[in-house]
């Protein structure tokens, strides 16, 4: 019979798959075989759910805990988070307090991660703040990177870069990833190739850093530019990787990579991602041909 530790294995290998049938079929045996009060297991329950997208089955994991740790705390939390309900978090967190559970660094990567995801930059630079004035925490790299991250999403670039500026280590391609992406967004030109550079000197070959500055000069028309970063990607024979996606449905794994049409239901696929397109451009939504790298 498998143990608390082979169990715990098993539900983060369906946490990491991302597959909410097997997900409920591991819940189900650890509660047929005993295991339903074990903190570990439940602990690792809310961590898979909130992977697999069962936000509310997570909860009811959460909720029916015999007992609770600052694991289970932080974990409730970040699958919150996770999901966009950043409010849920937070409220979280304040109960988390009234029942004299200390959060911990994690607690906080997963709180700063709603409220950026969130838009709630005010309440994120309180909580920031909050982890040396009231916690005696010391931020760490992902506590930054939030941050960072929190202020790209606002629109509030300057302030973002103050936040690596200030930081007492030395920030590293993620840190200045988020920033150029912001920059990206938000047609900030200059400042996205003084954060490109940064990566480029720490990760000459970062795929990712080329891609995004050839998107900056493309948005800006500098299309001379533009040639010359896909020539450098040419002769260093760096491309950006398709992303590739995958959900499970009754039982079975359907992969999709970008501009793929192997799929035996390629065409219905099409014709529906054709039909909602369609729909947008009624209500008003227009393609953002911004960073096309050609010259339109």
């Amino acid at each position: 019979k498998p143990d608390e530790i082979a169990i715990c294995s098993v539900i983060s290998a369906c946490a990491n798959l991302g597959a909410l049938d097997k997900a409920k079929w591991i819940h189900d045996y650890t509660g047929l075989n005993g295991f339903e009060s074990s903190l570990p297991i439940n602990n690792a329950l809310i961590n898979m759910y909130a992977k697999c997208g069962g936000l509310d089955a997570a909860r009811d994991v959460f909720e029916k805990m015999p007992t609770k740790n600052v694991v289970s705390w932080s974990s409730m939390i970040n699958a919150f988070s996770m999901h966009g309900e950043a409010n849920e978090a937070l409220m979280l967190f304040a109960r988390m307090k009234q029942e004299n559970v200390e959060p911990n660094e994690v607690t906080f990567v997963g709180v700063l991660y709603g409220c950026s995801h969130a838009g709630l930059v005010e309440e994120g630079k309180k909580m920031f703040a909050s982890m040396t004035d009231e916690h005696n925490i010391t931020p760490k790299l992902e506590h930054y990177g939030c941050m960072v991250d929190l202020f790209g999403r606002a629109n509030r670039l300057r302030e973002a870069l103050e936040v690596i500026e200030s930081m007492p280590m030395a920030p590293n391609v993620v840190i200045w990833g988020s920033l150029m992406s912001a920059c990206r967004v938000n047609g900030e030109l200059e400042l996205g190739e003084v954060a490109a550079k940064h990566i480029l000197e720490l990760e000459p070959d970062h795929d990712g850093a080329l891609v995004l500055m050839s998107n900056i000069y493309a948005r800006e028309q500098r299309w001379e530019d533009v040639r010359k970063i896909r020539l450098v990607m040419e002769e260093k024979n760096v491309f950006k990787e398709k992303g590739l996606s995958r959900i499970d449905l009754n039982g079975k794994s359907h992969e999709f990579l970008i501009g793929d049409k192997r799929h035996e239901q390629s065409d219905e696929i099409y014709a529906k991602l054709e039909e909602v397109v369609s729909k947008l451009k009624l209500v008003g939504y227009v393609p953002d041909s911004g960073s096309v790298l050609v010259d339109v």
